[in-house]
């Protein structure tokens, strides 16, 4: 999973502690200005190690040691952005896909021009390749001729272009609603089973809200 810097932190927190609990190894990515995102819209402050279980909405240890410990416990694997060398970024690695949430339209510019200076758009670059599922929610809006014609070039080379647009047929009755419906279409791409949201048709599933 990649967090990038566009708007939508929220979609972020709430992808992750999804895939956690569906019982995923989450291998995560984080960019400089995703960074900056998690801290203008969340309020983390501090190492990122030392907000990585709040992220996922997993208990907090009190130390950054402890911190990463326990997100390794509940299988978040932190890589750093600029470790290009890490096994994510090998083809020889084997995984079930990869999602990034929010996408920008510069990471969306990067990985469809094949670019892969840093691990997050080496990874999708080894999606690509590999013929991994790449999920791509792009959260920017209006959309230049460039960002269309990135989304093309990326939809013929075989990854799925998820914008974070919610839908309103279910009726949401809280922001977490939404969100929640953007997440849901998502890991659908992913092939993780969920309850996250109702599907048309269905009963929504019963859940709280923090």
């Amino acid at each position: 999973m990649g967090i990038t810097g566009a708007s939508g932190a929220i979609y972020a927190q709430r992808m992750l502690s999804a895939l956690i609990d569906a019982g995923t190894e989450v291998h995560l990515v984080i960019s400089e200005y995703g960074r900056r995102l998690l801290h203008d819209e969340l309020g983390f402050e501090g190492p990122l190690a030392v907000w990585l279980p709040r992220l996922a909405g997993i208990p907090e240890p009190p130390t950054e040691a402890e911190a990463v410990a326990h997100a390794r416990a509940h299988g978040i694997v932190l890589h750093p952005i600029r470790d290009v060398g890490a096994n994510i970024a090998s083809g020889t690695f084997r995984h079930d896909g990869m999602v990034i949430m929010p996408c920008t339209s510069n990471t969306l510019g990067q990985i469809a021009s094949g670019a892969g200076d840093t691990l997050l758009t080496r990874a999708a670059a080894v999606c690509l390749k590999e013929r991994y599922r790449l999920v791509l929610c792009h959260r920017e809006s209006p959309l230049s001729l460039i960002d269309i014609e990135n989304m093309r070039t990326l939809t013929l080379a075989g990854a799925c272009i998820c914008p974070a647009n919610p839908g309103f047929y279910l009726n949401p009755q809280s922001i977490e609603d939404v969100v929640d419906f953007v997440v849901a279409r998502a890991l659908d791409q992913l092939g993780v089973p969920h309850d996250v949201s109702a599907r048309w048709g269905s009963t929504a599933p019963e859940r709280t809200h923090s």
